[in-house]
């Protein structure tokens, strides 16, 4: 298969996905990896097709080869991440999707989402101040809700000690 071939029958394949036609993506996807096993970009979306569908435990090899080769593009790897962070969470593999999604948020520190998605972890494993204070950080650093704006610097300095006493 060449590269047009393969570009082509990628793209057709992401967009059936996008379109809501999933399953097909899927096993498309399947046979595309087939012929290309070592291919990054295409086992992303493989695993991105089945976590579409539900199917998170057959998601997680995709994504574990999508994030074990080392010419996935940057943003693919950054959803990667995160797809299997979410992936393991979901799967009640906690521990897994912690280390994971620090990676995530590691790497790509300003993608809230790894954020988000790591406090959910940590709240899974028992570190609920830390995932309490991920939560109010982002939320200090991104809300334009007129509600909250006036109160960044009080929400920023909580989120350093959510036990202090400040009265």
């Amino acid at each position: 298969m060449n590269v047009s071939e393969r570009d082509r029958e990628l793209a057709e394949a992401v967009l059936l996905r996008e379109r809501g036609s999933a399953e097909e993506a899927r096993l498309r996807l399947l046979a595309l990896g087939e012929l290309l096993p070592a291919d990054a970009e295409i086992a992303y979306q493989t695993a991105w097709a089945h976590d579409v569908l539900g199917r998170e435990a057959e998601a997680v090899p995709y994504y574990e080869r999508a994030l074990a080769a080392p010419d996935l593009a940057p943003e693919d790897r950054r959803e990667a991440l995160l797809g299997l962070g979410s992936t393991y969470r979901a799967l009640g593999r906690y521990e897994e999707a912690e280390r994971t999604l620090r990676l995530g948020a590691a790497e790509f520190p300003e993608h809230g989402g790894l954020r988000v998605f790591l406090a959910m972890a940590l709240f899974n494993t028992g570190r609920h101040e830390e995932s309490v204070r991920l939560l109010l950080e982002l939320l200090a650093a991104t809300s334009e809700d007129p509600s909250v704006r006036p109160f960044r610097a009080a929400i920023e300095s909580y989120a350093r000690d959510l036990t202090a006493i400040t009265g």
